[in-house]
């Protein structure tokens, strides 16, 4: 026997109306605010990532499946969607068009790393991405997408937190605090922040091991490192906020996972699916598109995991959609009857009524006891009696009621019942 991969999860027929409920209902929000999809490759060249994404994350350092194609081409499947996002936008002249660009994906992406509650190695993003303006109202229109959806799920308990991360300007500003204060303490850092502390300080910030986090807990912070340009976004940011009602929290410890981040960043934690409680994060990436080729373009937006989702609304015990029931359930219960029924199942799937029949040569007990499993709303039993007399017996399966139906009615009858 073929087992399927470690880290990956076949979504079944009797779960697959959860994906499709989600997945609709995330696309509906998307047109709300006028956001249009965007589909990008599954595979991408790697240089991509390491160049989008950096080389000191963790992703790039120890999560992509990168591999050698045929053509001796280094090629890597997407471990995220904002950086795919950016090489199409240079590559289509996105940025020619009038401006903003606002776009959304639903999207599988593939990390190698150690599988855990609502993150496998192949999992499943919905992510937004708006090109175009440096505006906080831009920032925090992204944020309302994010809390759109999860108040149309009907999640309350998340909390946001934000962030600002400083532009270049600050940063360096900021790094030079920061490696002043670490320091004295990199013997004690574990030896993937050692050797962070030179490429990339910030990253030692969103570190996981606990010794190093016990080490950050009182490192400087970096709104007090902000230039009054940032400063002012950040300000800005809060205020529409405030007039929006959207609650939330100033974390100065985010500093998110790619380093493509800049500015404002966010995250939306929830305290139901266990230690990694983050269902939602994003921010802004003004340097995203130089640093893949294109020419300099402000960018913001976010990623949601659909399993992480998919698992908070499991935890607060929120509906994810309805099962897929059959309208009709039609049942020959004789040869004649076989020959015939296809035609009248035909007949009301043009009218739009989902049926259900027997393609499996059951017995009538038998039919009657698969249409009660599959929740039908109504049973059609046509037999040769029926064919006789041109009168088919429906029943209303929730009430137990049945009613003689004229079998050249039968249509017209359904058509005025769902």
């Amino acid at each position: 026997m073929i087992n399927i991969p470690k880290g990956t999860k076949d979504v079944l027929p009797k779960d697959s109306y959860k994906w499709q409920y989600i997945e609709e209902n995330l696309r509906k929000i998307a047109r709300l605010f006028c956001i249009d999809e965007i589909r990008t490759p599954t595979f991408e060249h790697t240089e991509l990532f390491l160049r989008g994404v950096g080389e000191t994350t963790d992703i790039v350092n120890k999560e992509m499946y990168t591999f050698i194609d045929k053509g001796d081409r280094s090629i890597t499947l997407k471990p995220e969607g904002t950086a795919g996002v950016a090489r199409s936008f240079i590559e289509n002249s996105l940025y020619a068009d009038t401006q903003p660009t606002k776009m959304f994906y639903i999207t599988p992406v593939f990390r190698y790393e150690k599988p855990q509650n609502g993150r496998l190695r192949e999992h499943h993003q919905f992510g937004i991405e708006y090109y175009g303006s440096d505006s906080p109202y831009a920032d925090a229109e992204v944020i309302s997408v994010a809390k759109k959806v999860f108040d149309s799920f009907g999640v309350k308990e998340l909390v946001l937190h934000i962030n600002n991360i400083g532009c270049p300007e600050c940063r360096k500003r900021y790094n030079e605090a920061l490696k002043d204060y670490l320091r004295c303490h990199l013997d004690e850092m574990c030896a993937t922040c050692r050797e962070r502390f030179e490429k990339n300080p910030l990253r030692i910030l969103d570190c996981k091991e606990e010794k190093c986090k016990l080490i950050t807990a009182n490192a400087p912070i970096t709104l007090d490192y902000l230039c009054d340009g940032c400063r002012e976004h950040h300000d800005t940011l809060i205020k529409i906020l405030d007039s929006l009602g959207i609650d939330y929290v100033v974390d100065p410890k985010i500093v998110r996972g790619l380093d493509y981040y800049t500015g404002m960043v966010f995250e939306f934690v929830s305290n139901n699916i266990g230690a990694q409680g983050t269902v939602c994060g994003g921010g802004r990436y003004n340097d995203l598109v130089s640093e893949v080729g294109g020419k300099a373009m402000p960018a913001v937006g976010f990623g949601m995991g659909i399993e992480r989702l998919m698992l908070t609304l499991e935890n607060l015990g929120l509906p994810i959609g309805e099962k897929n029931k059959p309208s009709v359930y039609v049942a020959p219960i004789s040869d004649n009857a076989r020959d015939v029924y296809m035609p009248i199942v035909a007949k009301l799937r043009d009218m739009g009524i989902s049926v259900e029949s027997d393609i499996m040569a059951r017995s009538v007990k038998a039919q009657m006891k698969f249409a009660n499993k599959i929740e039908a709303r109504y049973v059609v039993i046509i037999g040769d009696d029926e064919l006789t007399s041109g009168v088919v017996n429906v029943k209303d399966m929730s009430s137990g009621i049945s009613e003689e139906v004229a079998l050249s009615k039968l249509t017209e009858y359904f058509g005025g019942k769902i």
